[in-house]
């Protein structure tokens, strides 16, 4: 990994580097979606709607397992960038390697767990029969690929601790390329299904994590890999574990809300589920714009607050949440002046398209409230403080769009009902989330000055 690449966080301008950081993120995650979506328009062209339901019915159960890693890899990101700001290069090498094999190993165990309860496991989601099978043959092929999948997750977060955001989105492009062409491949030559293009993310994953690898063995200082090093710190592990799982169960508990949304969507038609959809792959955009500049504060909290400069993490705050309301107000405007062009792309039927108008109003002109619950909880796991932010918003977030769906929505079945929802808990949140920061800065500032004055 090249000096070049790496951001010093600790001297110098904020507001450009902050940029430099959050940007490539928000790229990768945006290409990361365009990639998925490429698995289903190839089984969807090229094998059929069985084939394309089957790929779709695995995405809120993978989801649901890759949510709770990535917390956990947040954890990874927190510890070393705090070490490096701390200037522990010894501890931070120990927590490079200790994240790398907990990745893989957790990746291996949860792999073999899930191909052994596969079946029962897919039972429980209410898959037609007809598409069954093939949702069972694909989750299995696409298991294979798991431990790759976790290593990606936590190389990226040793890249992002460091400041580095362009290697992994390199990395994933190049993959992400390798995905298609193979997905092409896999289908079209071969004459393989599901099973096609679960493999070729398999391996595109495997070239992916295998260059991250790559670039942590050429780098010379304290993120050099070498597997002679390999091995788990126990200290750092539980370290990592008690701000990344808080974390990664946050990530888990929103899929599950969102799941029972998704299942009153479903009863209000076939209109409704496709307008949802549609608006939901377009307005994702948005949201990894927001997580791209939380992930930035948490990185540049992280190491400032290792290296004790409690005025520069003010500065950070106020610099990344005006940034991300910016791009996010900006990115929300867009889509929705071209709301509908985007809709069409998807289906043409003025039904679906005006379904999907509602919901695009709904969540984006509300985005604002979420990059300040984005920003604030990143600014809190910069300190270490996962669990507030993760029980603020469980609560907060899922506990207000469960009650509501509940409640309200049962007495009054209309799409705009359940939509309140979103914008709702979301207020709901960012109010207690700022009670929170206010407690948890005074802490932090009375922690900093303390130490001083040792």
């Amino acid at each position: 990994m090249a000096k070049s690449k790496e951001i010093d966080m600790l001297g110098g301008s904020i507001g450009d580097k902050t940029l430099k950081f959050a940007l490539p993120l928000a790229a990768t995650g945006i290409l990361q979606q365009l990639f998925n979506a490429a698995d289903i328009a190839v089984v969807g062209r090229w094998v059929g709607k069985e084939a394309m339901a089957a790929v779709g019915s695995n995405a809120p159960l993978i989801n649901l397992i890759i949510s709770l890693f990535i917390g956990i890899s947040i954890g990874a990101n927190v510890v070393i960038a705090s070490l490096t700001g701390q200037g522990d290069e010894g501890q931070v090498s120990k927590a490079v390697h200790t994240a790398l094999t907990v990745s893989f190993l957790s990746g291996v165990g949860l792999a073999l767990v899930c191909e052994v309860f596969a079946e029962p496991i897919l039972g429980l989601m209410s898959i037609p029969e007809n598409v069954f099978d093939m949702s069972l043959l694909y989750f299995r092929v696409y298991l294979l690929g798991l431990p790759v999948i976790l290593l990606y997750d936590f190389a990226s977060a040793i890249f992002r601790s460091r400041g580095n955001t362009r290697t992994p989105l390199i990395c994933l492009t190049v993959s992400g390329i390798i995905n298609v062409l193979l997905n092409l491949f896999f289908v079209i030559a071969v004459g393989m299904t599901v099973n096609g293009v679960a493999l070729a993310t398999a391996i595109s994953n495997l070239v992916s994590s295998a260059l991250l690898i790559f670039f942590l063995a050429r780098e010379q200082g304290a993120v050099h890999f070498s597997f002679k090093r390999l091995g788990i710190d126990k200290r750092l592990f539980f370290r990592m574990i008690s701000i990344g799982l808080p974390a990664g169960l946050q990530g888990m508990v929103f899929s599950l809300s969102n799941l029972v949304l998704q299942s009153a969507v479903n009863r209000l038609g076939e209109n409704v589920m496709a307008g949802s959809a549609a608006a939901f792959n377009i307005e994702i955009f948005c949201y990894y714009v927001i997580n791209a500049f939380g992930q930035a504060c948490t990185t540049f909290i992280g190491q400032n607050y290792g290296a004790g400069k409690p005025d520069r993490c003010k500065r950070v705050l106020r610099i990344t949440i005006l940034q991300d309301l910016i791009f996010t107000v900006a990115i929300a405007m867009l889509i929705l002046l071209c709301g509908r062009v985007l809709l069409r792309l998807f289906n043409s039927d003025p039904d679906v398209i005006e379904v999907g108008m509602t919901r695009l109003k709904f969540i984006l002109t509300a985005e604002f409230l979420n990059v300040v619950i984005e920003i604030l909880s990143g600014y809190m796991r910069g300190f270490g403080f996962s669990l507030v932010p993760a029980l603020v918003c469980m609560i907060g977030i899922c506990g207000v769009r469960i009650t509501w769906m509940y409640t309200v929505f049962m007495s009054r079945r209309s799409f705009s009902t359940l939509m309140t929802a979103y914008p709702l808990s979301w207020a709901v949140t960012a109010l207690v989330l700022i009670g929170a920061f206010i407690y948890v800065d005074r802490k932090k500032l009375a922690w900093f000055y303390g130490r001083k004055q040792m």
